[in-house]
């Protein structure tokens, strides 16, 4: 408040500015002119609108008293047009009319007026309404300054927090991608990362509205979505993750709904989770045409946190080259200058003739026509992911690392712990981050990290699918067979009620190399080895069965099956100096 009477003291000083008088008449200019002089502000004059506008783009004066009827351009024109110009502050116009009409009194506002004065001029009305448009100019003075600062903090925020949230997300030069905020912050959030395991998950989100309010969330959603990735937690449990941080930080009323998709590194399924967002879309990689859509199936997240996240997870089988279209609903629900609604049939249509074009620019080239110049009412995002080898990891996990000198690793003082779910516990509950997380903390072995990951992975996967669960690996051997598999597993993971499966990890490491043995047991009959290292075919890209075994014996010193496979040993040589991740 002192600022701004401050602002109102600096304007009643002497010095008042330039005032501009517009009048046809000479004798109405000079009294004015006279008044004027007596209240501080220097003088110029016009004799007609138009005259009017042209000192109004060449001096800019502070304040204008502007008659209505005049020759060449009258002062309802004339106002019109100085409205137009574009000038960096308030421009009081005060219109000078001998009319009582109230319908013409009016106009003088309509058309961009502030006040009125009628003639003949009384002094001391002309200094009320001088110093009220003063106050009024402080009041903008100060409000643009306001926002002005307002903006600049913004600005330096949207930096901060789209290097937190976007910097370090994957693949960004191999995904076609559309965020366009409603206003300086987005609402929507696009999201991607590697997981351990060499999967690639994708994040896309939409916050309750729009805006700074409606960004809030992003940052925490990020850095649970990124960690947990980073740790190999899976699509449920990232979800879940997410869903309790904004549980206990979103206000009442606010919440995200989700597009949450998992890449395999085999290319070979998706892994889709729909929380309250417009259809998931997969295009056939050879047509370009959908194939497959995903509805969401389940409440965003934020609002409870009685969510079954592994309940709303959809596998679905697809093909190297197939391509998954993320939308928000600011896609669909854009309006053009007749308040129509974009639509998702719109959407459709523009997939199904996009000729040359991609999906993604062809519903960009008709989102863009459709709206053209119309108000953007919410954030729109739209992204489109190819399922190529390019959007994954650069490194194989395949190719063996030199080992180190056996010898010179000691077995005194070694580390060790079990992990042990049993029934119900297997259901609910991903052993493999826990386990990667201690030896992480115990041995600080963060480039070894992707390697033990796929160890661990195939390894306790084996023994809770094929031993606990008892599911047979030949219902995958077609592109077909993954869903009945992964169907088979849900069912059986459902009503699963006894049955354990055992980790047991022993550390051991002498300088900057070690070794890690890796046992893993299960309560299953076993399986015939030699049977399935017999079936599996190095040079078939396609095999759909075994693959893990030959994986798990490429990367360790060696694999030992016992008790007819329902006991496995593994061990894996490690050095600083390699470079494993």
């Amino acid at each position: 408040m002192n600022s701004v009477l401050s602002s109102i003291v600096t304007l009643n000083n002497d010095q008042k500015g330039l005032a501009l008088i517009v009048d046809d008449e000479l004798s109405n200019r000079v009294i004015l002119k006279s008044l004027l002089k007596k209240n501080g502000y220097d003088v110029i004059q016009a004799e007609n609108g138009a005259e009017a506008l042209r000192l109004c783009i060449d001096t800019r004066p502070d304040i204008v008293f502007m008659d209505i009827r005049m020759p060449v351009m009258d002062g309802y024109e004339a106002v019109k047009r100085i409205r137009e110009i574009d000038l960096p502050y308030f421009l009081p116009i005060i219109f000078l009319t001998a009319m009582t009409d109230e319908d013409a009194l009016s106009k003088c506002i309509d058309v961009g007026g502030d006040d009125f004065l009628t003639k003949p001029f009384s002094h001391a009305i002309l200094r009320s309404k001088i110093i009220s448009m003063e106050r009024i100019k402080a009041l903008h003075h100060r409000t643009n300054s306001l926002s002005g600062q307002l903006m600049k903090d913004q600005e330096m925020a949207e930096s901060v927090f789209s290097g937190a949230v976007l910097a370090n997300n994957v693949a960004e030069d191999k995904i076609d991608r559309l965020l366009k905020p409603a206003e300086l912050f987005s609402g929507d959030v696009f999201l991607t990362a590697y997981a351990p395991s060499q999967d690639m998950n994708v994040l896309l989100g939409d916050f309750t509205g729009h805006g700074l309010a409606a960004a809030i969330g992003a940052l925490p959603t990020s850095e649970v979505f990124r960690a947990m990735t980073n740790k190999g937690f899976n699509p449920a449990q990232i979800l879940a993750g997410i869903n309790r941080k904004l549980f206990t930080l979103l206000p009442t009323g606010m919440f995200f709904a989700t597009q949450f998709v998992s890449i395999s590194r085999d290319l070979d399924y998706v892994t889709i989770s729909n929380c309250g967002m417009p259809d998931i879309l997969i295009l056939d990689g050879m047509t370009g045409m959908i194939k497959e859509r995903v509805s969401s199936n389940s409440l965003p997240l934020g609002i409870t946190e009685d969510i079954d996240f592994q309940e709303t997870l959809v596998r679905i089988n697809i093909q190297p080259g197939d391509r998954f279209l993320l939308i928000s609903d600011g896609v669909s629900e854009a309006r053009n200058s007749l308040n129509e609604y974009f639509g998702q049939k719109r959407v459709e249509e523009a997939i199904t003739r996009k000729g040359e074009m991609t999906a993604f620019d062809s519903i960009v080239h008709s989102l863009k026509s459709f709206c053209q110049d119309a108000p953007q009412d919410d954030d729109i995002s739209l992204a489109e992911i190819p399922c190529t080898t390019d959007i994954l990891p650069d490194w194989d996990s395949r190719t063996t690392d030199p080992k180190p000198n056996k010898n010179e690793t000691s077995e005194e003082d070694p580390i060790e712990f079990t992990l042990k779910l049993t029934g119900k516990r297997l259901r609910d509950a991903d052993p493999v981050p826990l386990v990667i997380n201690q030896i992480q903390e115990i041995e600080g072995l963060s480039r070894h990290r992707r390697h033990l990951f796929t160890i661990l992975t195939e390894l306790y996967v084996n023994a809770l699918d094929h031993g606990v669960l008892r599911l047979s690996s030949e219902l995958k051997n077609s592109p077909e067979g993954f869903t009945k598999y992964f169907s088979a597993r849900q069912q059986r993971l459902a009503v699963l009620s006894d049955g354990f499966v055992s980790i047991s990890i022993t550390s051991y490491s002498s300088k900057d190399q070690g070794k890690i043995r890796i046992s893993v047991r299960d309560s299953g009959d076993g399986f015939d080895v030699s049977a399935y290292r017999n079936k599996v075919d190095v040079g078939c890209n396609r095999l759909f069965s075994g693959r893990g075994i030959k994986l798990v014996e490429e990367l360790c010193e060696s694999v030992i099956y016992q008790q007819s496979g329902n006991c496995v040993e593994a061990v894996y040589f490690w050095s600083k100096d390699v470079d494993a991740a």
